[in-house]
């Protein structure tokens, strides 16, 4: 079964960055699906960025501001958020192939 464990989240004043990374137990080299979702105070889990087939799609909110990458010699995924506002506030998750993180909370501050 695999594990994925998330780190990177913290307080950050608007405008700031972050870098969440996502580390998994075993190879990610063949995960052909990969993501980001979060989860915002009173909302459901949303989607922010998946990589499906090739493809990379990106919510409108974050859309020139996240980037997702990965480095399969470490078996890890990653997201650089840029340009942070109040609303990326959330619990942030990372998704490997059905698989969750256990999440790792993002506070953007005014």
């Amino acid at each position: 079964q695999e594990l994925l464990v998330e780190s990177g989240g913290g307080l950050v004043q608007s405008g700031g960055s972050l870098r969440l990374s996502c580390t998994a137990n075993g190879s990610i080299a063949r995960s052909e699906v990969t993501g980001w979702y979060r989860q915002s105070p009173g909302k459901q889990r949303e989607q922010v960025v998946l990589v499906t087939g090739g493809y990379t799609v990106y919510s409108d909110s974050v859309k020139g501001r996240f980037t997702i990458s990965r480095d399969n010699t470490k078996n890890m995924l990653y997201l650089q958020m840029n340009n942070l506002k109040s609303e990326d506030t959330g619990v942030y998750y990372c998704y490997i192939m059905g698989y969750w993180g256990q999440g790792t909370q993002v506070t953007v501050s005014s």
